[in-house]
């Protein structure tokens, strides 16, 4: 998908004395340019994330440059910076974007408005610089005909009220493998098989495997080109050196074609010795549970444990012995912002025909309004409405709510009990959940 971005937005006033300034990550002449060398220090700065190096900055710019990153900064104007302190060229809040796409089922790769490196400095807070920075950027891709924006939030309280919804979580587990990992159906009987490879070997294969997970994981989102050195251990922001305790295992089809991988870290541990999973990706069930059974055969492991697991697990329920599944943390994950309501909702599949009126409330103006939605044979019609009164609403919700109900990881009616949603019909709610069911829970693998 092109990347468009504006090379200068200007917002000056006595209250807000900034400048917004947007510009490509990418290297120039085989450099990195300053302005995006000290962007991406402010990043690391609001992350906590050690001080950058020529090494780090140059491989963050090549991953970004790959990805199409757009990168914003609010910089001081007119402002004389203090002997000793960051001058006004470093940006005093950080944003940026890229675009790939969405899983919402049916085969529909959706595509999406990925949000990340969202920062501001803690002497700059509460100046409405978050704001600035969100409003333009979600109003210029409501006009370049994204349908849906997506981030990871790193605090759980800041992005509701620009519209944004918990769309998925994730678990975190710990499943206990002393003396062997037992299945009720035996191990025997899945296909395949499981050998172990050099971790460079998942560098270079990371892409095909996710791009084939991705097509078929309801909820999966597009991943940044880093991903493929952060899962095998090669390298990730701040870090540029291979991890030299990272292993890897590959799973085969019958036919010989990898299919499936995890990489995955010893914790040196004499109480409880454990392995730490990097990343995991099988393309289809066989695959998984034969890696999990390949984790339970490690010698001298008593656990495994992983913070991206879905929260609805066929391994769960794979296991002779339940009890040694343990959920430790489930927290959300993905969370969406609906841009254009009729494009998005007709994007997606739905289990059950009918008709249902809504009312969408967006305080930014991008997905409000009255809209019938006529699903027939799983697809939907959506039609704005006029809002003069001629047409009554039959649920009135915000468009964070519609976002969260999007991919069907809540209910509608879990949202009314709530007191997020509100029905003018009766039955409504239950019509709703009717039509928006999905065939089995959203899992996102990608963090942003």
């Amino acid at each position: 998908m092109p990347q468009s971005y504006e090379p200068a937005i200007n917002r000056q006033s006595r209250s807000f004395p900034y400048e917004l300034r947007s510009f490509p990550s990418r290297l120039v002449g085989g450099k990195v340019p300053a302005e995006l060398a000290k962007w991406m220090q402010a990043v690391t700065l609001g992350f906590h994330g050690d001080t950058l190096g020529d090494a780090e900055i140059e491989l963050y710019a090549t991953s970004a440059e790959v990805d199409g990153q757009v990168s914003t900064g609010a910089y001081l104007i007119d402002a004389n910076a203090p002997a000793g302190a960051w001058g006004p060229d470093y940006p005093v809040a950080t944003y940026a974007y890229h675009r790939k796409s969405l899983n919402v089922g049916a085969g529909t790769l959706l595509p999406v408005h990925q949000i990340t490196g969202v920062t501001v400095r803690p002497s700059h807070r509460r100046r409405g610089l978050l704001r600035a920075m969100m409003g333009s950027d979600l109003a210029q891709a409501k006009a370049a005909g994204i349908p849906i924006a997506a981030l990871t939030a790193s605090e759980a309280t800041i992005y509701g009220r620009f519209g944004f919804g918990v769309a998925t979580d994730n678990s975190t587990i710990e499943v206990t493998v002393k003396g062997g990992l037992d299945f009720i159906v035996p191990a025997s009987v899945h296909r395949g098989v499981v050998e172990i490879a050099d971790v460079s070997t998942v560098r270079d294969l990371h892409n095909e495997i996710f791009a084939r997970v991705h097509a078929t994981t309801y909820g999966s989102i597009g991943r940044q080109d880093m991903y493929r050195l952060s899962a095998s251990g090669q390298a990730n922001y701040g870090l540029t050196k291979p991890m030299k305790n990272i292993r890897a295992a590959l799973h085969y089809d019958d036919a010989g074609t990898v299919n499936g991988y995890v990489t995955y870290r010893p914790r040196r541990d004499k109480k409880r010795p454990s392995v730490d999973i990097v990343d995991f990706l099988a393309v289809d069930d066989a695959a998984y549970l034969a890696l999990w059974n390949y984790l339970g055969s490690l010698d001298l492991i008593d656990v495994i444990t992983w913070d991206s697991a879905p929260v609805v697990d066929p391994l769960e329920w794979a296991m002779a012995a339940k009890r040694l599944y343990k959920r430790t943390l489930t927290e959300d994950h993905l969370w969406l912002r609906i841009l254009d309501t009729p494009g998005a909702l007709a994007a997606r599949e739905y289990p059950v025909d009918g008709t249902l009126t809504i009312h969408v409330g967006d305080p930014l103006g991008h997905a409000s309004g009255i809209f019938r939605i006529t699903v027939v044979h799983g697809k939907a019609t959506v039609t704005r409405c006029p809002e003069d009164g001629s047409v009554e609403s039959e649920l009135s919700m915000g468009v964070s709510e519609l976002s969260s109900l999007y991919l069907g990881g809540v209910s509608a009616h879990t949202l009314q009990k709530a007191g997020r949603i509100r029905e003018e019909s009766p039955r409504a709610v239950a019509r709703f959940d009717a039509m928006f069911a999905a065939a089995e829970a959203p899992h996102c693998m990608t963090d942003f």
